[in-house]
């Protein structure tokens, strides 16, 4: 086991296209790192390029202290599983799994005893003697991250292992890979595009888009506190609602223009963020996520007008999709985290604003069935909004 660190890391094609650009992260021993962002966004490079299949164009790259740039791939002490499995078909699972313990020329009781407790771990002791052509989609995945473990690597590198599951599966596969990487306590970097993997499965998340880093941290932080429109946008499902509004002063207050309607911001807002003081007398993006919008509104929310569109009866909670006047965010940032998440959240705000109007989701009890084309007021946690430059898509902190 080991840490990974990369110090500015970049990847520049002979056409000149750089798929990665400047990536800085520390990866401590035993940590589970997840990238995750849009296709081509540059995580897949970024993990190959830890491998050592992909040859970097700039920076450095250490494995527990030891710089290995020019380290063959086979010589890293590092096991990758792949989405495609890639398992000998011709083989038992007892035969794929002890394949790299044959290369490395252990000796058949050493193999025998690794591939039998490897097989322990992942639930498929019954299995072994067994051809791939006959296991499930689960239990070939687990068959592939067995003959990742039985090496006793330094480090795992997954790439987007479980895309080839369907829903139920991965759900399940997540948390066993999750339990997997804990019990062994291996320092792993897993790669995904499902924002949903990313929440669930590691204890740190770098987020990325067009090659470069923009933001790392935990789960709570990247969700909690995104650094700007994109992380906003992408991680959350259903994503966070944005509105654009105009930032004002009225005596001590601040007070937030969203389209005929005002909401008033605490005196402490402008404490906690008091680079608000830049935006004053302009415009500014709001953010708040489905479940800072409450109905009926508590007794310390604002509130906000709204017209019922429709609602999703999802069980233990409803998704309540309305409408109000206001001006809506095309940000380029948005758009983009919108094409790769589920249709389901920031894919109805962008369909559903058009000019004056602007579509938000509101998670709510599931017994409120609000009737379309009627007048709701919604609670709005003024504690709980997020504030974005319009220009750059920083976070205004």
């Amino acid at each position: 086991m080991a840490s990974i660190h990369l110090k500015n890391v970049g990847k520049r094609y002979p056409d000149g296209n750089r798929a990665v650009i400047d990536l800085n992260l520390d990866i401590a021993d035993g940590d589970f790192m997840v990238l995750v962002g849009p296709s081509g966004c540059g995580k897949t490079t970024a993990l190959r390029m830890v491998a050592g299949l992909e040859e970097i164009s700039e920076g450095e790259i250490h494995l527990g202290g030891e710089l290995i740039n020019d380290v063959e791939p086979g010589k890293r002490d590092i096991a990758m599983v792949f989405q495609n499995y890639a398992l000998y078909p011709h083989m038992s699972v007892f035969e794929n799994i002890a394949f790299p313990l044959l290369s490395q020329g252990v000796p058949r009781a050493e193999r025998r005893d690794r591939v039998e407790r490897t097989a322990a771990v992942l639930g498929i002791s019954d299995m072994l003697d067994r051809k791939p052509r006959t296991l499930s989609g689960g239990q070939r995945q687990r068959v592939a991250m067995g003959r990742a473990i039985v090496r006793e690597p330094q480090a795992f590198l997954m790439d987007e292992p479980l895309s080839n599951l369907d829903a139920k599966l991965r759900v399940q596969m997540r948390s066993e890979i999750s339990r997997i990487q804990a019990e062994l306590g291996i320092t792993t970097i897993y790669v995904t595009h499902d924002q949903v993997e990313a929440m669930t499965m590691g204890t740190r998340i770098a987020v990325m888009r067009k090659g470069v880093l923009q933001q790392e941290g935990s789960p709570e932080v990247i969700y909690g506190q995104p650094a700007n429109l994109f992380v906003a946008a992408f991680i959350g499902s259903p994503g966070m609602n944005f509105v654009t509004a105009e930032l004002s002063r009225r005596g001590d207050d601040l007070v937030l223009g969203i389209g005929p309607q005002e909401l008033v911001l605490p005196p402490k807002t402008l404490a906690q963020r008091p680079a608000l003081l830049e935006h004053e007398s302009g415009s500014i993006v709001i953010g708040i996520r489905p479940e800072h919008l409450s109905l009926p509104p508590t007794d310390n929310s604002a509130k906000l007008k709204a017209t019922v569109e429709r609602s999703e009866m999802l069980g233990a909670e409803r998704l309540l999709h309305v409408s109000i006047s206001a001006k809506p965010v095309s940000a380029d940032e948005i758009m983009e985290a919108a094409e790769e998440v589920s249709a389901a959240a920031p894919a109805m705000l962008q369909d559903g604003s058009k000019g004056d109007e602007v579509a938000l989701i509101a998670r709510i009890d599931p017994s409120i069935v609000p009737q379309p084309g009627s007048t709701v007021e919604l609670g709005v946690g003024l504690d709980r909004l997020h504030f974005f430059d319009l220009e750059s898509g920083r976070a205004v902190l």
